[in-house]
């Protein structure tokens, strides 16, 4: 049936201010094609980090059995200090050394390292720090520079091995400085899901021979700067493995959340996607009818 001319003109302004009341609804969203673009994105780094995840995993299985290995040579030297009740000489300073990698992307596993070696600086400002990894040494570097007087770069490629540790033990004997013990920073496998802060004592040479026990091992003078390093080289080997194998689990835990969250912001930009399309399209709708009323007034 067709309208009267006296409804026309209220119906004409009506469609104006329904049209004018659905502008400022449409131009408050971005634009269709930058929603899409940004759904693209997300999209790509939900890949990525899918595909992430699923290599820290296959990665895990490894670093777990070089994890088990390891502390069969670490324990079996702390051992050996337990039983002879080696002590730290206290008027000798200290090296610690700071157990880290050179990758990122695990959560905040180089943080808590960093954290806990600015802690014990706070009780001993004169502690010297070595560290291996370049995460710890950029935020140790930061606050306390000063006190780094070695660094390692180039690990967390690979799971690690007794040469690697061997390798950093060298290089840590050559210091110039005698220090009273090495305590080495590392990060503690607990479970899959949770890792701790802890310290193994690694003791000089004076530190051994001082100890009240040590005579019941009869071990030679000419041996014991030999059995220094290589229980040192335990150590280490005992702290990088298990290093490794926590920071893969973080890695696979932090990809899992990440993934995660992709998903979310992919069923949110999808909504906000489908609400501007039905925005723009209902807008053009009421631009077709306003245009259409308006040619029949004419």
């Amino acid at each position: 049936m067709m309208l009267s001319r006296a409804v026309r003109p209220a119906l004409s302004a009506g469609n104006a201010a329904f049209a004018r009341a659905a502008a400022p609804q449409v131009a408050g969203y971005a634009t269709l094609r930058e929603i899409e673009s940004r759904l693209k994105s997300i999209r790509n780094i939900e890949k990525i980090t899918k595909t992430m995840k699923i290599v820290a995993s296959t990665k895990l299985t490894r670093a777990q059995k070089a994890m088990t290995d390891s502390r069969t040579y670490g324990q079996t030297s702390n051992q050996v200090f337990e039983e002879a009740e080696t002590k730290p000489l206290p008027e000798k300073k200290s090296l610690l050394v700071v157990a880290s990698s050179d990758k990122g992307l695990c959560g905040g596993i180089h943080s808590g390292l960093s954290r806990y070696a600015r802690r014990l600086l706070e009780t001993d400002a004169s502690l010297d720090i070595a560290v291996i990894g370049e995460k710890s040494k950029a935020q140790i570097g930061r606050s306390n520079g000063s006190n780094v007087v070695l660094s390692f770069s180039g690990v967390g490629r690979d799971v690690p091995t007794f040469a690697d540790a061997q390798a950093i033990a060298d290089q840590l004997v050559l210091l110039p400085e005698e220090y009273a013990s090495i305590k080495i920073l590392y990060n503690k496998f607990i479970n899959a899901t949770s890792y701790e802060p802890v310290i193994i004592e690694a003791y000089s040479e004076e530190a051994i021979t001082e100890s009240p026990n040590f005579a019941a091992f009869e071990i030679d003078d000419e041996v014991l700067a030999n059995l220094r390093e290589y229980t040192l080289a335990n150590s280490l080997y005992w702290a990088l493995a298990e290093g490794h194998a926590c920071e893969q689990s973080a890695r696979r835990n932090a990809m899992d959340n990440a993934s995660k969250n992709a998903g979310d912001m992919i069923n949110k930009y999808s909504i906000l996607y489908n609400r501007t399309r039905q925005a723009v399209i209902t807008g053009e709708l009421v631009e077709i009818i306003t245009g259409a009323t308006a040619s029949e007034d004419m």
